[in-house]
């Protein structure tokens, strides 16, 4: 194995990345097939790191698979204007803060719920269950 070179263990530890969702990305073409070392562990480099923290990153700043893949394939072409990073980032954002609008609306309703319940009664007098059940 080259000096460099890492087992899939070594690259999961180095990224915080479980190695089944490694072996996923292979799967699915987010990761590169990696070589083979004489023993048949998968060999990992630099370049393998540096885009498996660049998918982690994306996943955590919830981007699908889907576009974590766009964002890949513009990566690679440096030449390319950033247009396009730059739309998919703003969709990104756009539902972020569609959801945060959601969330807020949604923690507003559960104050409401939970205002109407004084916490002495028994649960036949519930008013937060009465509140959820469907009408």
């Amino acid at each position: 194995m080259h000096r460099d070179a890492m087992k899939i263990g070594d690259l999961a530890w180095a990224t915080g990345t479980k190695v089944v969702t490694i072996r996923y990305y292979e799967r699915i073409g987010l990761l590169p097939t990696p070589e083979r070392s004489a023993g048949n562990y998968r060999s990992y480099g630099r370049a393998a790191l540096d885009r498996l923290r660049f998918i982690r990153r994306c996943r955590d700043l919830g981007f699908p698979l889907d576009q974590v893949r766009e964002l890949l394939d513009l990566a690679s072409d440096v030449e390319r204007p950033c247009g396009e990073v730059d739309a998919i980032a703003a969709a990104r954002l756009a539902e972020v803060e569609r959801k945060i609008i959601d969330l807020q609306a949604l923690a507003q309703e559960l104050r409401r719920i939970s205002a109407t319940c004084n916490g002495g009664g028994t649960i036949s007098n519930c008013r937060i269950l009465e509140a959820i059940a469907p009408d």
